[in-house]
């Protein structure tokens, strides 16, 4: 069976052109967590620990109450079809974080206000893509 993956590696996903916000935002807790609240709190506490495939297969089986036991099996027909990658995440198009993907595809969170995003934005040696719009033209 075909496997994809949304992982990107040294590359920087840069906040949405139509993100509402110029300061980043932690998502709002709610009494359901959202899929915005389960992507922060993994990434934001562990930082260039998990790749992206991880991060959205661990939100998707948390959504979907996947016990321990069937994750391996569940993992590879998630990805048996093409998923959303995190240029889809409300973290990038609603709350202003982007994500950067080190060389092992691992992710990190960065304020768009902060002096981080910024240098990713600058250095050269690193890919550069948007996140999705939210609205179309």
């Amino acid at each position: 069976m075909k496997q994809h993956s949304t992982n990107y590696t040294n590359t920087f996903i840069e906040v949405a052109e139509d993100c509402p916000v110029s300061q980043s935002q932690i998502p709002p807790e709610k009494k359901e967590k959202t899929l915005a609240n389960l992507q922060y709190e993994k990434i934001s506490k562990h930082p260039y620990q998990y790749s992206s495939d991880d991060i959205i297969f661990e939100c998707y089986a948390f959504k979907n109450d996947i016990s321990e036991n069937e994750k391996q099996e569940e993992r590879v027909k998630f990805f048996s079809k093409g998923q959303a990658c995190l240029r889809s995440s409300p973290l990038a198009k609603r709350y202003g974080f982007g994500f950067h993907h080190n060389k092992e595809g691992k992710v990190a969170l960065y304020p768009i206000e902060s002096e981080e995003y910024q240098k990713l934005l600058k250095d050269t040696g690193v890919a550069k893509t948007k996140a999705m719009r939210s609205k179309r033209k």
